[in-house]
């Protein structure tokens, strides 16, 4: 599903579970943000080839942490791909997702998702693809999570951030998210965000007052 020019949400059915990777493009670059879950390598290519993108012009990787349902095709993404692919993810989430440490929340797994992480992000830095990416430092779900703003559509790639249904803001999976009070701090950075779109990896994308929705959920 194509939100802006450059900006496409896919959708992969995990057991009834859908979630929402997104694909960057412009002319120089083709990224993904976040890889699924684990055995949704097939699913996960058929979809980024129906939204245009081959696995073979894939040119970067963004994951926004290390859970096991946005890092869990990153190995066969690296075998696929090889040395032409940049991995980024926050420094604090790296040591998790390159099998250094075990996933806070999935550390139970006997052979969890791993890969290498090329290049590290901090809260405030902009990469200049794809139309202007600002990184936002967003922990609570996990340590090392980050959204990131799409300025030139003004689009928020929320992660887990935030969960939606059917369209509207559910604010924060309190299940799934260890820091509540880290995670609140961390949709105060939105705020002054000029926002049209949030796309969350559960439910997908919001374009309703989402500046509205998020202030009520700040307020809580």
């Amino acid at each position: 599903m194509e939100i802006s020019k450059g900006v496409e949400m896919l959708h992969l059915d995990y057991h009834g579970n859908v979630i929402h990777p997104i694909l960057l493009k412009d002319q120089e670059m083709n990224i993904l943000i976040d890889t699924g879950f684990p055995g949704q390598f097939e699913e996960l290519r058929a979809a980024m080839g129906k939204a245009g993108v081959p696995l073979d012009k894939l040119t970067a990787v963004i994951l926004t942490h290390q859970d096991v349902d946005h890092i869990g095709n990153l190995p066969e993404i690296l075998q696929a791909c090889g040395s032409e692919l940049t991995v980024y993810a926050h420094e604090l989430d790296k040591p998790y997702i390159q099998g250094e440490l075990p996933l806070l929340k999935d550390g139970h797994l006997d052979n969890p998702p791993k890969g290498t992480v090329h290049d590290t992000l901090i809260d405030g830095q902009e990469l200049s693809f794809c139309g202007g990416i600002r990184i936002i430092h967003t922990p609570g779900h996990t340590p090392g999570h980050i959204s990131l703003y799409l300025k030139e559509s003004k689009t928020l790639i929320a992660g887990d951030s935030m969960y939606s249904v059917n369209g509207k803001l559910g604010g924060i999976h309190a299940p799934t998210t260890p820091d509540m009070n880290a995670a609140q701090l961390s949709l105060r950075k939105y705020a002054d965000l000029d926002l049209t779109t949030v796309v969350c990896y559960h439910g997908g994308m919001s374009d309703v007052h989402v500046k509205d929705q998020i202030a009520g959920i700040i307020q809580g």
